[in-house]
């Protein structure tokens, strides 16, 4: 793409490579495979639900344990595209694995889900940590915006080849079953993801880090701690965090949950198929908007813009009943989700010290990791126990809100200042 370096378009096309994981395993195809394995072992629909809330929240639980240690040992020279490359292999075979897995084993698909959004997850802790090393300060939101929607347009190429296969199977256009279409969407997904991350493999580079000294994990270890008894110095930081932990929490929960909670609706497969491949669609110029945008009003005021669009969506979700309000709470979501996600990184990474970028982006996966459990927990919990899913839904309100109270106490970062 013409107006930015090598590096700079080699970091953003692996949201291309990396967000087919993210609709088709995440968010699509794979809670809808697993929800009919689930149902045909006599597992009703709310319980599995809940199953795939607790999933997510144990792997996300593994993420957060791991990801401070991993990202302050990732700040030494040369270290940093090691643990990424680890995670992005790891992620990529398993979500290929997903593909043999017999379909009436829903806890062994759980597992190995488990395990997949391991290795997506993880790389995503150290591609989010290169941003400092590929661009400037003053272009990061840009940056970190464009490649989210880059991911949107790249992941509805797998999604659309996907959809169409199942779709054929499904009328018996071509000799395949519909819970094999769904295996080979698995296939591609990784053949995907693994292709156009080469780009990522070869031209990105750690930038900033620390120099290697003896006994790399213990010095590890001794400046963690350091920076928690110093936690006061990047007061900022941890504000942003704190903010970031409950809002966050909100997003990643409708996102991952969405098809399950349209599927409770009795919304077909079909109709939730198509509705996740136009939200992708619209929410790649959205994403790309809020980039520019932040660039006028800041991106600390496009947060606030994002939070209020999703606490809007979390009051709709309660009055869902048709088809209909599904899509405008799709769309609705589709304005935002990229936008939120994409401001969040570069403004994060604007407020750190560049050299101990993995440590600092470990502390951020950390509150959004331990976020990430308690929103599907505080849903799936809402759901078993009022039997309806959007009171689930609805309950994230308040997740949005003390996030945004947060927000308004977080100084802005030096480039915002002058700007």
């Amino acid at each position: 793409m013409k107006g930015f370096t090598k590096q700079e378009n080699s970091w953003m096309f692996y949201d291309w490579a990396n967000s087919a994981y993210s609709i088709i395993i995440t968010t699509a195809i794979f809670p809808i495979f697993y929800k009919a394995a689930a149902t045909n072992a006599g597992v009703s629909a709310a319980n599995s639900t809940a199953y795939l809330g607790y999933t997510i929240s144990i792997f996300t639980f593994i993420l957060a344990m791991l990801s401070p240690i991993l990202g302050t040992v990732a700040d030494y020279q040369g270290m940093k595209k090691r643990f990424f490359t680890f995670f992005f292999g790891l992620g990529v075979l398993s979500t290929a694995f997903l593909a043999f897995v017999p379909s009436e084993q829903w806890l062994l698909l759980l597992i190995c889900y488990t395990i997949a959004s391991i290795g997506s997850t993880g790389a995503n802790v150290f591609y989010d940590a290169f941003l400092v090393d590929v661009t400037t300060e003053k272009r990061m939101d840009r940056i970190s915006a464009r490649g989210f929607g880059l991911g949107y347009i790249g992941s509805t190429i797998p999604f659309i080849i996907s959809i169409a296969i199942i779709m054929l199977a499904q009328t018996e256009t071509i000799p395949l079953s519909s819970t094999n279409a769904s295996r080979i969407a698995f296939i591609i997904t990784a053949i995907w993801w693994g292709i156009f991350a080469i780009p990522m493999l070869k031209h990105v580079h750690q930038k900033h880090y620390i120099n290697r000294e003896p006994k790399l994990v213990l010095n590890s270890f001794k400046r963690l701690a350091n920076t928690f008894k110093e936690i006061k110095k990047y007061r900022a930081v941890f504000l942003f965090l704190l903010a970031y932990f409950f809002y966050i929490d909100g997003v990643g929960t409708v996102i991952s949950m969405s098809t399950a909670y349209g599927t409770d609706l009795g919304i077909s497969a079909t109709n939730l198929l198509v509705v996740l491949f136009v939200t992708q669609v619209v929410a790649a110029p959205f994403a790309i908007l809020y980039g520019r945008l932040s660039e006028r009003f800041t991106g600390k005021k496009m947060l606030y813009v994002g939070i209020c669009v999703y606490i809007i969506v979390c009051i709709y979700a309660f009055f869902l009943e048709t088809v209909l309000d599904f899509w405008i709470l799709a769309m609705l979501v589709a304005t935002s989700q990229g936008g939120i996600q994409a401001l969040s990184r570069s403004y994060f990474a604007k407020l750190i010290p560049k050299n101990h970028a993995n440590e600092f982006f470990g502390f951020y996966n950390i509150f959004g990791k331990f976020a990430s459990i308690m929103g599907p927990v505080l849903l799936g919990a809402t759901a078993q126990v009022t039997g309806k899913s959007n009171m689930g839904v609805f309950s994230l309100v308040i997740l949005f809100i003390i996030g945004f109270i947060i927000l308004a106490y977080v100084p802005e970062p030096k480039s915002e200042s002058a700007a």
